[in-house]
């Protein structure tokens, strides 16, 4: 069968490159504790933990030995609510050694799309940290364990060796953010994360890696460094909660090497009035995802902060996905980089019509990482896929851009955030990107709001600052610097905005408020 085809049971096939080595995660485990097996694995100041090699490996094999006399095998969903911790870290791998599926839920969800998450991932057992366990005992779970009562759970279980798998077991599923209808479960296999190895080795991970974990285990954003540092033999920092000066002070007393951040989090750490009385000088990489890193704010952390930047932008669903090498580019920090060795991408209009790269459009891609679909929802998984004549599967992104005339990738909006005035396509990003050069412009999102004259206008809602910025003043300033067509139409000044865990604007939450305002 041609890559890329579905098969028969509906799945997507991704792009097959010679070979197809598979990783088992719970054998590097095994493999790193009997190489260095006093060195530190997991470091977690919060809950007084050093573990070392030794200790963590021998641990996850006996959660393994635990989960299988509960049942858990290829395809068995266990599920995760809970803050970053050391335990949870422990499962996680426990889960894969044993050979089952993780399944983190994002505890920053709804209840009622928690619930909806455990009734379509039907998990063995459900673990929850003390902090959310009264919500976790909600949720429908037939089983409910507290993560504070994990030792007695484990009991004397004796190591058990990894479980063989297979390239299509499952590896873990991460649900979309579900704050409209049911949330869908993003299914990765361990073929996908397998070859997701190779991307975190180019950011100069290996086994000497100090990596700071501080974004939640339930992001992809996070899995794709840690899964690949401690797998590794690398030692992982962990906070539970990202904090400005938390962040710091590990850097610094950890000599920490990599760490992976949302573009919200450099923002504050650039804000922090005490960034440069820190010792940041051990980093040599900083990954950025979830969004993309705004090339004034890649100016000031590539000016403060020893080590390089490489930025990164794909799907939780796999597909094509692209990297950019700040330092060796600097005059493409707008873009998002160049596609991904193993990536295939193209641009289809709104009528699903395959255009030339360098028009603007929807992003599809192919890659050697595709999920095999949506957990349980075939008609979700149809409508993120395009298939071209030939009859090859791509992700649909949603997200429109196009390529410049040296393969860097433009990214402008969500295709659902484009703003349409007077007949017009508006990029709310080519506004943003304005906006932010402004000296009192802290944070920015741009809208669309009704307009009688217009159908639509664009809003922007900006964090000042300082107290005395003139909003109208900023308004004049950006528009001076933008075509007739793009003018905003307002600016509005807010204390901050509503994002989600990993940092992303919760621009749908902007537009229902200001809509509602519009209409009353």
């Amino acid at each position: 069968m041609e890559d890329g085809l579905r098969t028969h049971q509906g799945k997507i096939l991704p792009i097959s490159p010679e070979g197809d080595d598979l990783t088992n995660f719970g054998e590097l485990v095994q493999t790193a504790a009997k190489i260095a097996p006093q060195k530190a694995a997991v470091i977690c100041e919060e809950t007084d933990t050093s573990w070392s090699w030794e200790y963590f490996a021998d641990r996850v094999a006996r959660i393994a030995s635990r989960l299988q006399a509960d049942g858990i095998g290829p395809d068995v969903m266990i599920a995760g609510l809970s803050e970053n911790s050391p335990d949870y870290l422990a499962l996680y791998f426990g889960v894969l050694h044993a050979g089952g599926c993780m399944v983190p839920l994002p505890f920053s969800a709804t209840e009622d799309s928690l619930v909806k998450m455990v009734e379509n991932s039907a998990p063995l057992i459900l673990f929850s940290s003390p902090q959310f366990l009264e919500t976790g005992k909600r949720l429908g779970a037939d089983r409910v364990i507290s993560m504070a009562d994990f030792d007695s759970w484990i009991g004397d279980a004796a190591p058990v060796p990894p479980a063989d798998v297979k390239p299509d077991h499952l590896f873990n599923m991460i649900y979309s953010s579900g704050t409209t209808g049911s949330p869908k479960g993003i299914v990765h296999d361990h073929r996908f994360r397998s070859r997701q190895m190779v991307r975190a080795r180019r950011t100069g991970m290996d086994e000497n890696t100090i990596h700071l974990m501080s974004t939640p285990l339930y992001s992809n954003t996070t899995l794709v460094t840690t899964l690949s540092a401690a797998t590794m033999g690398a030692t992982v920092v962990i906070m539970s909660r990202f904090k400005t000066k938390e962040f710091l002070r590990l850097s610094e007393k950890y000599r920490v090497t990599h760490a992976v951040l949302v573009p919200v989090q450099y923002m504050r750490l650039m804000d922090e009035p005490d960034f440069d009385n820190y010792d940041l000088s051990s980093y040599v990489c900083k990954m950025s995802t979830s969004a993309p890193l705004p090339g004034v704010l890649i100016e000031q952390v590539m000016k403060r902060w020893p080590g390089n930047i490489k930025e990164s932008y794909g799907q939780t669903e796999g597909g094509a996905s692209f990297s950019l090498d700040c330092a060796a580019n600097p005059t493409k920090w707008d873009t998002v980089g160049q596609l991904n060795p193993g990536c295939e991408v193209k641009m289809i209009d709104d009528d699903g019509n395959e255009i030339p790269v360098t028009e603007f459009g929807e992003i599809v891609g192919r890659g050697v990482s595709m999920m095999p679909g949506y957990h349980k929802v075939p008609d979700k998984t149809s409508e993120a896929t395009w298939v071209d004549s030939d009859g090859k599967v791509w992700i649909r992104t949603g997200d429109m851009g196009r390529m410049d005339e040296d393969g860097f990738l433009l990214l402008l909006d969500r295709k659902k955030d484009m703003i349409i005035s007077g007949g017009f396509n508006i990029y709310a990003s080519d506004l943003e990107q304005v906006l932010r050069k402004h000296e009192d412009v802290g944070d920015v999102a741009v809208i669309a709001v009704p307009s009688r004259e217009w159908g639509e206008t664009p809003l922007a809602l900006v964090v000042p600052k300082r107290p005395d910025a003139d909003p109208e003043a900023i308004r004049e300033w950006c528009n001076a610097q933008l075509g007739k067509t793009q003018r905003i139409s307002k600016v509005v000044f807010r204390e901050d905005m509503p994002r989600s865990e990993i940092g992303k604007i919760l621009k749908r939450e902007l537009r229902d408020e200001y809509n509602k305002n519009a209409a009353t």
